[in-house]
């Protein structure tokens, strides 16, 4: 097939397709329809006959996230159109997988397998679409390779974290305190992903609950789920003294801080921790600004970090924060659904449309909550969502409500 790309240093940033040349692509992808998911086997058997050593950069059990990989790629396609959200979206995507292993070398392998799967399960394949295709995929290796060169002049492919604390809040949730070997720069709202040493090779991605801080130490929330592969270890056998490995901090979900709007914050679940972190951060900084916060879970018990933020409310005059349940009839607080909830205080906040708005939870809430919003008649430009507790890929961590898919991540 020849060379995918000659010199990534001299790709230009305006290297992009033709609208015809991406209406093709897209055309392919849609016909590509249910059998994506035979395309994603045979790109991996590709890829392995040709590079069996390549295997070994995957977890052993590849049931979980052998198409994370292939989706990320098609995603970047879908993005071509979008150059301001094409490169950040492929530069992040190739500064993160740095700690993978993943080299420069090993993108001519993963480009000759793309190719190879795409022909094999396409309806037709004619030499415009395989010229697309291939000017597709040096463009996006062009871009993930600059990211992970950039990224390699400022900070390791991955940071080691010893677990200093470990505390079970019920019997699926955890909440740990990890200090890391060296420093960690993140914004609050931001991202990590995480490698058990109990599962080598399995990442996922949790947010961190706490803003940067000079001790160091990092706070993630954890729930357990029922195919949790990372989820289930770090709730039920990780302790104090253990040694996970985290990947670069990722995400867009962070505040504007020259924006003088209050804020809506919403949060479901573990959705919580990335939207403790702004607050966070918000107490070094902000004085006039006031914050709603609605924490919303199904039973009483599930609202797991109360203490610490009926503790930031009392300290932050700014901050109030609204408990939600909505499967318990005793609970002595706000009952229903979190969209509805969120609607029902909308007549005294003037429908929150003057507020700026972060939404953080399952894929099924934070979709129902933005619609909700929407409909209020809040701007699109106001609001800033994330999902969390489905253990997505790094790369998908942001809904995107247009296509109704995870597209980060991400938050």
């Amino acid at each position: 097939m020849g060379q995918f790309y000659d010199d990534t240093e001299n790709q230009s940033r305006s290297q992009l397709m033709s609208d015809d040349e991406i209406a093709l692509l897209d055309e392919s992808l849609r016909l590509l329809g249910d059998r994506q998911d035979r395309a994603i086997g045979y790109f991996y058997a590709a890829m392995f006959v040709e590079a069996p050593h390549l295997r070994a950069l995957f977890p052993a059990a590849m049931d979980v996230q052998r198409d994370r990989l292939f989706r990320a790629l098609l995603g970047g396609v879908r993005n071509l159109a979008v150059p301001e959200q094409f490169e950040p979206m492929l530069e992040q995507l190739g500064r993160d997988h740095r700690k993978y292993g993943v080299k420069a070398e090993h993108y001519e392998v993963l480009g000759r397998a793309l190719l190879t799967a795409l022909r094999k399960h396409s309806d037709y394949w004619v030499p415009e679409l395989d010229a697309a295709w291939t000017k597709a995929y040096a463009t996006m290796a062009a871009v993930m390779q600059r990211g992970a060169q950039d990224a390699a002049t400022r900070e390791p492919a991955w940071w080691r974290g010893e677990v200093v604390a470990h505390e079970r809040r019920s019997d699926d949730l955890a909440v740990l305190l990890l200090r890391t070997d060296r420093p960690y720069d993140y914004e609050p709202g931001q991202y990590a992903s995480i490698e058990t040493p109990y599962r080598p090779r399995s990442w996922r991605t949790y947010s961190m609950a706490t803003a940067p801080s000079p001790d160091g130490l990092l706070e993630f929330h954890v729930r357990a789920l029922s195919h949790g592969w990372v989820s289930g270890p770090l709730v039920w056998r990780a302790q104090v003294g253990d040694v996970l490995r985290l990947g670069a901090p990722m995400g867009e979900m962070k505040i504007d801080q020259d924006s003088r709007r209050d804020l809506l914050l919403v949060a479901g679940g573990t959705g919580l921790a990335p939207l403790k972190a702004v607050i966070d951060g918000m107490s070094r900084w902000n004085t006039s600004r006031r914050v709603t916060l609605f924490f919303g879970a199904r039973r009483t018990g599930d609202l797991y970090d109360m203490g610490p933020l009926y503790r930031m409310s009392a300290v932050n005059q700014w901050l109030t924060v609204v408990p939600v349940v909505s499967e318990d009839a005793t609970f002595n607080g706000e009952q229903g659904l979190l969209p509805d909830v969120v609607a029902r205080w909308s007549d005294g906040y003037a429908g929150w449309r003057e507020h700026d708005i972060m939404v953080c939870g399952s894929p099924a809430m934070t979709r129902a909550t933005v619609n909700r919003l929407t409909a209020l008649g809040v701007p699109a430009d106001r609001m800033r969502y994330d999902v969390a507790g489905d253990e997505h890929p790094a790369a998908a961590q942001v809904i995107d409500l247009r296509r109704t898919r995870a597209s980060r991540t991400p938050r």
